[in-house]
């Protein structure tokens, strides 16, 4: 196994080798890691529901009904009636005919794009995509292209050169990128997918529960339903849990409860964590107070990160990069800032590309203006003694 120590030193030697920290409790606004409390600005629980007492107590009280875990996969006797109300929950919240929950995001994406697609089809795949995204590209037979982030003349143009090659065109987005913050650019998408006859999949995991009316998501944002025909969504972000669901049409749910691989080879979604979830989407229905202060906190946050000269990119959402642009540097920023009490992620290749080094702000709807502004403040003073502003 020495090849291995030799390239955990390459890391070291670039400076962008990591130890795990570890959260000592809740995910909070402040949370005590390594044994220090710190403003935490790296948690995708973004309307704080991860330790909401109303998920707690759904949670419990279908422990005690349901025992801790499914049993068995979905399609043996793993398949609880707690699990069909919750896809049912989820597409009634979609405004979509159906919807199947996977045991992650990334089990979407794997599950998912092998199961409804072939080799006779092609896919289309947006250049930024997340990483569970080019591995389920990767499973599938299907041959494969890539267009330039957001870029529509680019899309086109591999619809035009391609699409009478193949039966079946996919494409894939994001509807909010996961490093950039910014949102696809799903109608002029969709436009290109009627005009070539070609099918859409969006992965909204960073859009459920952030964008749209009480965070319907992309989809709901723009005003798609019914033209995006794959919407794959996270349960462990906003909704503060665990899981993925696919939202769609019914033949579509039928067709993976028979060819989704996750479904079929890993135990079911744990009966606590569906109730849970559940419950998520009933206070989602209740009221938008949630996602109201989300965004009020992140236009807060990002409003002052600009007046003290910060790079924010192109972010249109939440999600709040500072680029920094060397990876050491990026960081060195990070563990400095830890050191001084805000915990906030430094991104570096291979997540990013090479040059591209940024910390990643993620405000949730837990955060106070009082600790958003002495986390700016010690991001602006770290920046300073750095050199990097």
């Amino acid at each position: 196994m020495s090849y291995l120590d030799l390239k955990i030193q390459e890391l070291k030697d670039s400076g962008v080798y990591r130890e795990l920290p570890i959260n000592e409790g809740p995910c909070e606004a402040v949370i005590r890691l390594n044994g220090k409390d710190v403003i935490n600005l790296s948690s995708n629980n973004y309307l704080g529901f991860a330790n909401h007492p109303r998920l707690k107590k759904a949670a419990i009280d279908a422990i005690e009904k349901y025992g801790v875990g499914a049993g068995a996969v979905r399609t043996i006797v793993g398949n609880m009636d707690i699990h069909e109300t919750l896809d049912q929950v989820i597409a009634n919240f979609k405004h979509e005919e159906a919807a199947t929950v996977f045991q992650s995001g990334f089990a979407c994406n794997a599950g998912v794009i092998q199961a409804i697609t072939s080799e006779k089809d092609l896919i289309i795949s947006d250049e930024l995509n997340h990483a569970s995204i080019i591995d389920g590209v990767r499973l599938s037979k299907a041959s494969r292209a890539v267009y330039k982030h957001s870029d529509m003349e680019a899309l086109e143009s591999i619809l035009k050169e391609k699409r009478d090659q193949f039966e079946q065109v996919l494409i894939i987005t994001d509807g909010v990128f996961s490093m950039d913050g910014d949102i696809a650019k799903l109608p002029e998408i969709v436009q290109l997918a009627k005009k070539y006859n070609a099918l859409t999949y969006v992965d909204d995991a960073h859009g459920s529960g952030v964008l749209g009316n009480s965070g319907r998501g992309t989809v709901d944002h723009f005003g798609l339903h019914g033209q995006v025909d794959f919407i794959i969504g996270t349960l462990s972000k906003a909704i503060g849990v665990v899981g993925g669901y696919v939202a769609g049409s019914k033949a579509s749910r039928a067709w993976l409860l028979h060819r989704g691989r996750p479904l079929l080879f890993s135990t079911a979604l744990m009966p606590g964590a569906a109730a849970a979830i559940i419950e998520a989407f009933k206070m989602l229905e209740e009221s938008t107070e949630y996602t109201d202060k989300l965004w009020d906190n992140a236009r807060y946050f990002k409003n002052k990160l600009v007046s003290y000269g910060f790079d924010i990119g192109h972010s249109e959402t939440p999600i709040t990069p500072i680029m920094i642009g060397e990876e050491s540097k990026t960081m060195a920023f990070s563990k400095e800032l830890l050191k001084r009490g805000v915990y906030v992620s430094g991104i570096v290749f291979p997540t990013v590309q090479k040059g591209m080094g940024r910390i990643r702000c993620m405000v949730s709807a837990l955060h106070t203006k009082a600790q958003l502004d002495q986390a700016v403040d010690i991001i602006y003073k770290t920046a300073k003694d750095l050199s990097i502003i």
